[in-house]
């Protein structure tokens, strides 16, 4: 009688792993790590990457593009006279010569020459000489500057640079507040009234017959 060799009471163990299995272990997470490796960007502190990734900042974005809005709107900017009769004959041409369309009215920059009245909720009422008396023409000078004029002027500020609708209004908000610091800030605004002064700057042409004019330089007589 042949008697078994194996000790009563102890279960028989488990057949180590092969070496194959083994091998076919290591190799599927070597291709995972080589996967993740591939879809890793390295971003170098300080590098265009890097700044990508900051929160959008509407003071630095402000202070980075007024003072280019600022040159464009001299640039293009119509002595009022001319801009006035230049809508009153053909308002599209006008728009092409004098501005920048928008979807919601055309920008145009002007150059206007007036008396400026008593300010009502931080804006001017200017009384120039020249053009026709059914034309309205205010200046806003703060302390809150409103609207997006300075961000659309230029035409080439699009919603798609930016992360959301947000960003994209924070950023005029952005500039009007870098034009304030540089334009409004240095001189009395609270102490216009009655005196001449020259002003360029740009508004959204939705009626003819108002112009609110965001300032890109102020200079008193």
């Amino acid at each position: 009688m042949v008697q078994s060799t194996i000790p009563t009471g102890s279960a028989p163990k488990a057949p180590a792993p092969s070496r194959r299995g083994l091998f076919i272990g290591i190799a599927a997470a070597a291709v995972v790590l080589a996967a993740i490796a591939l879809d890793t960007t390295v971003v170098h502190v300080g590098s265009e990457a890097d700044i990508r990734q900051q929160a959008f900042s509407p003071d630095g974005f402000g202070q980075a593009e007024f003072p280019r809005i600022q040159e464009f709107v001299r640039q293009r900017a119509a002595e009022a006279s001319e801009l006035a009769a230049a809508i009153e004959a053909d308002r599209e041409a006008a728009i092409a010569q004098f501005g920048t369309p928008a979807s919601t009215g055309a920008i145009l920059a002007v150059r206007v020459t007036g008396v400026a009245g008593e300010p009502r909720a931080g804006i001017h009422p200017l009384a120039v000489e020249g053009l026709p008396e059914d034309i309205t023409v205010r200046v806003q000078t703060g302390p809150a500057i409103n609207g997006t004029d300075l961000r659309d002027a230029p035409g080439d500020i699009e919603f798609g640079a930016f992360r959301n609708q947000i960003e994209y209004q924070n950023a005029g908000a952005g500039l009007n507040r870098a034009m304030k610091a540089a334009v409004l800030d240095p001189i009395d605004t609270a102490n216009l009234t009655g005196q001449t002064v020259e002003v360029v700057g740009a508004f959204r042409l939705i009626n003819p017959q108002n112009w609110l004019i965001t300032p890109v330089e102020v200079s008193v007589k």
